[in-house]
């Protein structure tokens, strides 16, 4: 298939082996597009480019240089950008009384002034060349309630006014801004939660769709953004099997999904799900 055939892609947020920007970077190029994967570690870095038969850069997006610097090497390998998909995040579950103020200085400073960093970059170089799509990646969190994710769903929330303000300014320049909020996604970085017998249960009754999200449910939203098929700017996709018509569970249920589980022994872990 080639719906992004002639297109640049860039993905930051690439640099763990089978993370969602991986799979949104598989995604794209499936689709024809040349990319640019980035991030923090270049092992798993250069492993994709390898595969993908793109390019790579190592950034840290809280390094306003650094961001600046990928979208300048996006357009000096390949003359233009057409997507680019911010992938980054952290997402500690701490009270909200013990939240310290190193925490909020790292989440303030990946997940606003990063999404801030990345917008000025990628935004000004698509208006300068004519338009793209840009994509970021928020969370069903901040619509749907989780405890003790209050700093997350704080700084997730500020990215989210920023892609409506960025969209509001750039639209008729031709730059499309948005972002997907999944919920609770399987995927290496929630792996170990997801494991525990009678987590993913306690988050699955919540979802009309009867499931937790997938990486690549995610990767095929990002695909229709990044086309020309997408009419759409300013919002943020609820890709989410539908869980922001209710709820996340409660901490109180979490752990009564534990103990259930727990008590029921290994039957509950080989149970279809």
């Amino acid at each position: 298939m080639s719906r992004l055939a002639g297109k640049v892609a860039v993905v930051l947020g690439a640099a763990g082996t089978d993370n969602m920007g991986q799979v949104i970077a598989r995604r794209l190029a499936r689709e024809g597009a040349k990319l640019v994967v980035a991030g923090r570690h270049e092992a798993p870095l250069r492993a994709l480019a390898q595969e993908l038969g793109g390019r790579l850069l190592l950034c840290d997006i809280t390094r306003r240089a650094e961001v600046a610097a990928l979208a300048e090497f996006a357009l000096t390998i390949s003359g233009r950008i057409d997507v680019a998909v911010n992938c980054t995040g952290w997402a500690p579950m701490t009270r909200l009384l013990e939240v310290d103020e190193a925490e909020l200085d790292q989440l303030a400073a990946l997940q606003f002034k990063g999404a801030y960093f990345f917008l000025q970059a990628f935004v000004g170089a698509m208006a300068a060349g004519g338009g793209g799509s840009i994509v970021q990646i928020s969370s069903a969190s901040a619509y749907a309630l989780l405890y003790n994710h209050a700093a997350y769903i704080a700084t997730k929330s500020a990215g989210d006014a920023l892609v409506r303000c960025f969209a509001n300014e750039f639209g008729a320049r031709g730059v499309k801004v948005n972002s997907i909020a999944p919920g609770l996604t399987a995927s290496p970085m929630t792996a170990a939660e997801i494991n525990l017998p009678g987590l993913e249960q306690a988050f699955a009754k919540e979802y009309p769709l009867g499931r937790i999200g997938l990486a690549e449910d995610v990767a095929n939203a990002a695909l229709w953004l990044a086309t020309d098929e997408s009419f759409l700017t300013g919002q943020v996709l609820q890709i989410n099997g539908g869980l922001t018509l209710r709820r996340n569970p409660t901490p109180t249920e979490i752990s009564a999904a534990l103990r259930a589980a727990a008590a029921s022994g290994p039957a509950a872990k080989n149970s279809p799900h």
